[in-house]
């Protein structure tokens, strides 16, 4: 995820090389499962939507708050189906060490990248970024009340609110990271479903988000 700049750089951490399953039903955990490569989708949408299945359903287990966000939270507000690089949700940050402990109990690996905003985790291949901090803003907890929850193909999870998703993009706009090109399919996939001024309101007078709400005006998508 590029909200807060650049992706990070990744220190792996020895982990285990199998992951469990994840089960919504009552008991005790299912037994570790090896992941076969060949196994997995050869499309690379659909083994991202996977990643974020199970992801879910393991932190929806362990009694997390989180909310999905990136572009499967788009994905499941009915955006566009070409997802990004990776997988992304958010959580307090109080809660990532928590959250980095029930990823690792499942069989993921998590490891720390040098940025301090987030932490990273792999699953089916893909990569995992749980978030503590979008847009140089702690998450909070009233954000992750405001998500939704909806079905993420099989399995419902609480989705980021449209408001607070483009929230995130457009305030992380500066000199140095200034993609319009990606947010704007965004824009226009979830505009009816914004609070236009909320999201003026928390991005403030920053030139970057200024020109993009510009671009948005002149584009007729707000």
């Amino acid at each position: 995820m590029a909200e807060n700049g650049e992706d990070a750089v990744r220190t792996w951490r020895p982990g285990a090389p199998e992951l469990r399953l994840a089960s919504e039903g009552p008991g005790e955990p299912p037994p570790a499962q090896p992941v076969d490569e060949a196994d997995l989708p050869r499309d690379r949408n659909q083994a991202i939507l996977e990643a974020a299945k199970q992801v879910g359903a393991v932190l929806k287990r362990g009694g997390h708050l989180f909310a999905l966000a990136g572009s499967v939270a788009v994905h499941a507000h009915g955006g566009s189906g070409n997802l990004q690089h990776d997988v992304d949700f958010c959580v307090r940050p109080e809660d990532a060490g928590p959250v980095a402990a029930t990823l690792r109990d499942a069989g993921l690996t998590v490891y720390s990248p040098p940025e301090d905003w987030l932490i990273k985790a792999t699953c089916f291949g893909q990569d995992v970024d749980v978030i503590f901090e979008l847009a140089h803003r702690p998450v909070s907890e009233e954000m992750l009340r405001r998500a939704e929850e909806l079905p993420v193909e099989s399995v419902r999870m609480p989705v980021l609110a449209p408001t607070d998703l483009l929230t995130g993009l457009i305030a992380a706009f500066s000199e140095h990271h200034c993609d319009f090109g990606a947010v704007l399919p965004i824009a226009r996939a979830l505009r009816e479903k914004v609070d236009w001024e909320q999201v003026r309101r928390d991005c403030g007078d920053a030139p970057m988000p200024a020109a993009f709400f510009f671009l948005l005006e002149r584009l007729n998508v707000i």
